[in-house]
């Protein structure tokens, strides 16, 4: 059985806490973490601010002394010096696991698409970085042997914007983590003390970027009368997040929303745990990991009815049209007074949830190797 060297672009894995420690971070970290051990495979992984993050897994890592968590350093690298690294370690295969493949090389590549938000929603990003993804991805997934999305509506995405066969994209989904669960009420209840919070809140866990549509949801919490309901928003700042804060102003919602922030990964299920509903008003999303997240805490979820959405919630939550505010009010007030439906709604969740594996993600991933090559 011949040995092929998989070298794999992990520079967006980042140590510094912010939002480039979201969910692009997260996903590329658990797949590295969940590649199987393989005969036929070695795995190369380049990386450039967090080496650290894959110490002792079956990888080889080679870390580069450019300071890429400057995204023109970074795509200077993956464009001029990766390739060079490429044909010194004698790589058979690349994986680029975002979006951008090196334009130099030659080599069977595999490209990851997280999701289409730049040509869907072009208005919700900076002009240069959306013409660079624009370009560059269109290029990539066309050169590419294969391309891997994170759920059905990426795929479908891929194929009508770029004519890519569908048989040469395929789904690996997000997985979610033991460490997303419910917890001890006396733990829940020490970490709302420590923290301060309200007795019932409103939770979104998100960076601050247009397409996540928080105007909505804080014009929703605005048409609900009932000031004992807050709504907590976790996540860094991306941007174009100016009208976040100017619109709770504006409605007069100083008192009943609070910016946490980035919070650091460890955090996140506890914040599940202490809300009521996860709220996720997002008009796109490749996958929307933290609703998966929060129904494997049991915490019911309130989404948008948009692109991959749906499938990350299946029958566990409630669906909104996501520029209706008012019908957005109106399924967090139906699930905030309805108990029946709420604990149905949980407990669908946690089988949900227990539906993605992040084991079940680096087998696929392994397997599509393979198929790369062959």
């Amino acid at each position: 059985m011949p040995l092929h060297n998989i070298g794999i672009n992990a520079h967006l894995l980042s140590r510094q806490h912010g939002y480039r420690r979201a969910g692009i971070h997260q996903y590329i970290a658990q797949v590295l973490r969940h590649l199987p051990p393989a005969e036929d495979l070695r795995y190369t992984v380049f990386t450039g601010d967090a080496p650290d993050l894959l110490a002792e897994l079956p990888v080889r890592v080679i870390e580069s002394a450019w300071r890429t968590d400057n995204p023109l350093a970074r795509i200077v690298w993956e464009q001029a010096a990766w390739p060079w690294a490429i044909r010194r370690e004698k790589i058979d295969l690349i994986h680029s696991m975002a979006f951008v493949t090196p334009f130099l090389s030659r080599h069977t590549a595999v490209v990851t698409v997280y999701d289409l938000s730049f040509m869907i929603y072009p208005e919700a990003f900076p002009t240069a970085q959306r013409i660079y993804l624009q370009t560059q991805t269109r290029r990539s997934v066309r050169s590419a042997r294969h391309v891997l999305t994170i759920s059905e509506s990426g795929r479908q995405d891929v194929h009508r914007y770029f004519d890519v066969p569908l048989e040469q994209i395929s789904v690996v989904y997000p997985g979610v983590e033991a460490r997303f669960q419910p917890l001890p009420s006396a733990q829940v209840a020490a970490f709302r003390a420590s923290k301060g919070l309200p007795e019932r809140f409103l939770l979104h866990v998100g960076t601050l970027q247009p397409r996540k549509n928080i105007p909505v949801l804080l014009e929703a919490l605005a048409q609900i009368n009932r000031p004992d309901l807050h709504l907590i928003l976790v996540g860094g700042k991306g941007w174009l997040y100016d009208e976040i804060f100017a619109r709770v102003q504006a409605l007069g919602l100083e008192k009943r929303v609070r910016f946490v922030g980035y919070v650091p990964d460890e955090e996140l299920p506890l914040w599940y745990n202490t809300a009521v509903l996860l709220t996720f008003p997002s008009v796109y999303e490749g996958f929307g990991l933290p609703l998966v997240q929060s129904l494997a805490c049991g915490t019911p979820v309130i989404a948008a009815d948009a692109s991959a959405m749906p499938e990350a919630v299946g029958d566990a939550g409630w669906l909104f049209p996501p520029q209706d505010a008012s019908a957005l009010a109106e399924r967090i007030i139906e699930a905030c007074d309805d108990s029946n439906q709420l604990a149905q709604k949980r407990a669908r969740g946690l089988a949900q949830g227990q539906r993605f594996s992040w084991r079940t993600a680096g087998l696929q991933t392994a397997d599509i190797y393979r198929h790369a090559l062959s």
